[in-house]
């Protein structure tokens, strides 16, 4: 009887103890479960039943036609709007991919519905579309958000919340399933989308990635949004030739100050300055429409592109020159006189004409100097192409006259006086090697955090610099210690300009890279490297 009973509570206690074992199980599974991205846009952006995802999706790659690149390819932007506006479009992203091998894949995105202040990486194990599951490197990204304190592991951004699922990201995965097969997926959402996070976030993956052929990043971004048709189109193209001319760092001031349009314009520029360090030198616009041209609702419009960012045997692809004719220069004399003339006595901007020239009405950075009796007056510029340039040099010139803070404003008195030199810069473009420096040739922009100095083409020349000390003269413009242009977080770019002026010969000078500032003291930061 004693040993009946003993049998039956052992057999109680054998229950007890499978029966836990077994909650414990399906617990485990169930928060493993948790840690998979599901679908959140699918049935919306694009088809919810697997076959008919991979119909559109394989019908889309047939009718993309991109040019071949023989190339490496090591960065790629998409669009990310649902697939029947923006697949055209996208399909000439993933149509490049066709027959290259890439066993991660790092997606950044931006964040369209919940606001935070740095760059998220995926905390989970994996993301899942009607195609299956795609894991995440856990070992990778674990790596990667020790890199910076702008990023950590989370899953903002990436989960659903009440306003409703980030798309941003989700929506490239079916593609790359399809067209590579399988991957490792780096799942990044920034929310904060200043030129320092998508810098921190592009260095670091350069560090990770460097020498290594099997990792693919890819930017996702639409471009402007709710514009009529012509007007997108002209918004549009700003970012795209900034894109192409590799100007990044006025791509990124334009989309804060939002005189530029893409909402995932920081992940561009990470994706830029990633690639870059890794040996990028061009990248090649695969194709570019909006919604328009798929809907044919012409009224409001959100605009697409697609790139590739490839590293091209030559060390860098040449822009096309810009230049003046000397009486186009002559009119842009005469109009920051003008400006400046009826600032001073009328106390209100002067209203311009547009011109007939196509030239002055390019969108391009210039800076206006003012000189009395050799001396310098006054020098102010846009560093970026953010308006006409006919209507920059008269905002500029304005400005140099009332605005620049280490003189008193310009008096009607001196009007007379005054001589004016005019800069008209190139795009921006990072200095590599700093022997690509050419004094006389390259104006300098030099960051640092919050620290900002520039200099102008002529400057070096005018002072007697050599490199070196133009390099440690921008330090001090800066407001930072010489030397540090050796300091691996700043950020030193290049320009050109052409430069013509009142009093002394016009001088042209080669187009090259991008940016510029001021002639000021040295050492003195100069006003106007931001449009005001």
């Amino acid at each position: 009887m004693r040993r009946t009973m003993r049998s039956a509570r052992y057999v109680v206690t054998a229950l007890l103890i499978l029966i836990v074992a077994t909650a414990t199980m399906k617990h485990s599974r169930a928060a493993n479960a948790q840690n998979v991205r599901q679908p959140g846009v699918a049935g919306g952006f694009y088809p919810a039943d697997p076959k008919a995802l991979t119909a559109m999706i394989d019908d889309l790659l047939a009718h993309a036609s991109p040019p071949p690149i023989s190339d490496p390819i090591l960065a790629m932007i998409a669009p990310h709007a649902g697939y029947q506006y923006s697949g055209p479009v996208a399909a000439y992203t993933y149509a490049e991919l066709k027959g290259r091998k890439f066993s991660r894949v790092v997606v950044i995105a931006p964040s369209h519905y919940e606001a935070f202040d740095f760059t998220s990486i995926f905390d989970g194990d994996a993301y899942a579309t009607p195609l299956g599951t795609v894991p995440v490197d856990k070992a990778f990204v674990a790596q990667l958000a020790k890199m910076s304190s702008t990023m950590r592991l989370s899953s903002q951004g990436h989960t659903p919340t009440a306003k409703g699922s980030e798309h941003s990201l989700e929506v490239q995965l079916p593609w790359l399933q399809r067209v590579l097969g399988d991957f490792q997926l780096v799942p990044i959402v920034m929310g904060d989308q200043s030129y320092e996070s998508s810098r921190a976030l592009g260095v670091a993956l350069a560090k990770m990635i460097q020498g290594s052929s099997d990792t693919l990043i890819l930017a996702s971004s639409d471009l402007s949004h709710y514009h009529p048709y012509d007007e997108a189109e002209t918004i549009d193209h700003k970012t795209l030739n900034a894109i192409q001319a590799w100007d990044y760092f006025s791509m990124s001031q334009n989309f804060e100050t939002r005189v530029w349009e893409a909402c995932g314009g920081a992940p561009i520029v990470a994706a830029m300055i990633a690639a870059e360090r890794m040996g990028a030198n061009q990248a090649l616009l695969l194709k570019y429409a909006n919604s328009g041209d798929t809907t044919g609702d012409h009224s409001r419009v959100v605009g697409y592109s697609a790139w590739a960012l490839v590293k091209a045997p030559n060390q860098r692809a040449a822009q096309p020159p810009f230049a003046l004719g000397n009486h186009e220069k002559s009119d842009l004399l005469a109009l920051a006189r003008k400006s400046v003339q009826y600032a001073v006595t009328e106390k209100k901007a002067y209203e311009p004409p547009a011109p007939a020239s196509q030239s002055l009405n390019q969108e391009r950075g210039a800076f206006v100097t003012l000189k009395k009796s050799g001396e310098l007056r006054g020098c102010i510029g846009y560093t970026a192409a953010v308006k006409p340039l006919y209507m920059t040099v008269r905002d500029t010139a304005t400005l140099a006259a009332l605005r620049d803070s280490r003189f008193q404003p310009v008096s009607p008195w001196e009007l007379n006086q005054l001589n004016y030199e005019i800069s008209v810069l190139s795009p921006l473009r990072r200095v590599r090697d700093i022997r690509e420096i050419k004094v006389g040739e390259h104006g300098l922009l030099m960051k640092n955090g919050t620290y900002e100095g520039l200099f102008l083409p002529q400057v070096p020349v005018e002072e007697k610099w050599d490199r070196q000390t133009y390099l440690d003269e921008t330090c001090g413009k800066a407001g930072m210690p010489p030397k540090c242009w050796k300091d691996e977080n700043t950020d030193i770019f290049m320009f050109t300009a052409v430069v013509f002026g009142e009093t002394k010969p016009e001088e042209l000078m080669p187009e090259a890279t991008p940016r510029s500032g001021p002639p000021g003291r040295p050492g003195v930061p100069g006003p106007g490297l931001t449009p005001p």
